[in-house]
C-alpha cells in the first residue's frame, strides 16, 4: 500500500510539473503564494568549461546504462523492425520538462534530488520513444521553477534565460562529442520545448549544423508559424517522410477549452519581433506525422498507458485519434481514460508523448529512413 501510495504522489506531482504553461495561464493568486519564490533572483555561477565531460551531468547518454531512464521500453513493444541499415542511429538530444517546484529559489540546483528524480520520470515516458533510433543525451541543467510561469515578475524571466545557458552549455558539449557526420534528432517537451525554440533560432538556424537535422520534436510548447519558425532554421514537416524539420503540437480532448491560454499566448511576441496575436500554432497530426490531415483512432499504433499503481505502462493501440483544428491545437476527441490526471479545459499535456508513444517511435524511424537514404 505504502509503494502505490508513493506512485500516486509521484503522479500528482507529474500533473503539476508537467503543464507549467497551462498553470502560468490557470495560475491564480493560491498558485503563486504556493509556487512563486519570494526571494530575490540571485545570478548563478557560469557552469565551468566542459563540466558536461563529466557523465553526472547527464540523466541520459551514450555509455550510461545503469538508471538510465531514457533506455526504458514497454514489455509488449515489438521490436522486429526497429533496426535500421548497418545499425546506424542518430544522436538526440532531448530537453526534459519543469521538475522543480519549489519556491525558495528561482532556479533548480543540479544536486535535488527530487527535481533529478522527477525528470527521470520524464524521460522515461517521453525521451523512451527515440531510443530505437538513436543514442539519447538528457542533461542535466539548473531548469526555472514553475514558479517561474506564473508570475509577471522579472525574476520569471531571468530564471528562464539562467537555464537556457545551461542547455546552450549542454548542447554545445553534445555537438562537439558526436562525429561530425552523424544525425541529430531534437527534441523536448514544455519548458524544455521553450528553451528548445531558442536553441534552434541560436544554434542551428543558418548554420551547417541545420543540414544535419533529421527532425526536431517541440512538443507542448506554443510555436507560431508566421512569426517562429522562419526564425528557428528549419522548414515545418508537412510529409511524414520529410527530414529537417520541425514538428510541434499540443493535445486537448474535446470539447476544449484552450480560450485563457490563447489571452496569454496573444500577448507575447515571436522571434521576428513581430506580435504573435491571432498567429496559427504549428500543429502535427503525431499520428501520420503530417499538417492538416484527420486520423482515426484504428491509425494509432499505441498509446502508452500506466497500469494501477503507476509502476509501469503498456502499449495500448487503437485508443486515440487526432485532428488540427483551425487555430493550431491538436484535438483527440473525447476524453481517453489516461487516469485523473487531465489539466483543466480537457488538457492533455501531460500526455502529449504517451498518447502517441508507438506513433512517434514510428515516426523517428521513418524520417531515419528517409534522412539516410537520401
Amino acid at each position: 500500500m505504502a509503494r502505490k501510495f508513493l506512485y500516486f504522489v509521484a503522479a500528482m506531482v507529474i500533473l503539476v510539473i508537467a503543464g507549467a504553461f497551462v498553470f502560468r495561464v490557470y495560475g491564480d493568486e493560491l498558485m503563486e503564494v504556493a509556487f512563486v519564490p519570494d526571494t530575490e533572483f540571485t545570478a548563478q555561477d557560469i557552469l565551468e568549461t566542459n563540466v558536461y565531460a563529466d557523465r553526472g551531468m547527464w540523466l541520459a547518454r551514450p555509455g550510461l546504462v545503469k538508471g538510465n531512464p531514457a533506455l526504458w521500453r514497454p514489455d509488449d513493444l515489438a521490436e522486429s523492425d526497429e533496426a535500421l541499415p548497418d545499425g546506424k542511429k542518430a544522436a538526440v538530444f532531448f530537453i526534459h520538462p519543469t521538475s522543480f517546484l519549489k519556491k525558495d529559489q528561482w532556479n533548480a540546483p543540479l544536486d535535488d534530488k527530487e527535481s533529478q528524480a522527477r525528470a527521470r520520470i520524464f524521460l522515461r515516458g517521453q525521451a523512451s520513444a527515440f531510443n530505437a533510433m538513436g543514442d539519447v543525451w538528457a542533461p542535466r541543467y539548473r531548469q526555472a521553477t514553475l514558479g517561474a510561469f506564473l508570475t509577471d515578475k522579472p525574476e520569471g524571466e531571468q530564471a528562464l534565460d539562467a537555464a537556457y545557458q545551461d542547455v546552450l552549455a549542454a548542447f554545445d558539449y553534445f555537438v562537439s562529442e558526436i562525429p561530425g557526420d552523424q544525425p541529430i534528432i531534437l527534441a523536448g517537451h514544455s519548458q524544455g520545448s521553450l528553451h528548445l525554440t531558442n536553441l534552434l533560432k541560436d544554434r542551428v538556424a543558418g548554420t551547417p549544423l541545420a543540414n544535419r537535422i533529421v527532425a526536431a520534436y517541440v512538443v507542448g510548447w506554443p510555436v507560431s508559424v508566421d512569426t517562429d519558425v522562419p526564425e528557428m532554421g528549419l522548414d515545418i514537416c508537412e510529409a511524414p517522410d520529410q527530414t529537417r524539420c520541425i514538428l510541434s503540437w499540443e493535445s486537448y480532448a474535446e470539447p476544449a477549452d484552450y480560450g485563457r491560454i490563447i489571452d496569454v499566448y496573444d500577448r507575447t511576441i515571436g522571434f521576428n519581433g513581430e506580435p504573435r496575436k491571432g498567429s496559427k500554432l504549428l500543429c502535427t497530426n503525431p499520428i501520420n506525422g503530417d499538417v492538416g490531415s484527420v486520423a482515426a483512432a484504428s491509425a494509432n499504433l499505441g498509446t502508452l498507458v500506466p497500469n494501477e499503481d503507476l509502476s509501469d505502462a503498456s502499449l495500448v493501440a487503437g485508443g486515440v485519434p487526432a485532428r488540427c483544428d483551425d487555430r493550431g491545437f491538436l484535438l483527440i476527441g473525447d476524453p481517453p481514460d489516461m487516469g485523473p490526471y487531465a489539466l483543466p479545459g480537457n488538457n492533455y499535456h501531460v500526455y502529449d508523448y504517451s498518447l502517441f508513444w508507438a506513433n512517434i517511435r514510428a515516426d523517428v524511424q521513418r524520417r531515419m529512413t528517409a534522412f539516410l537514404a537520401g
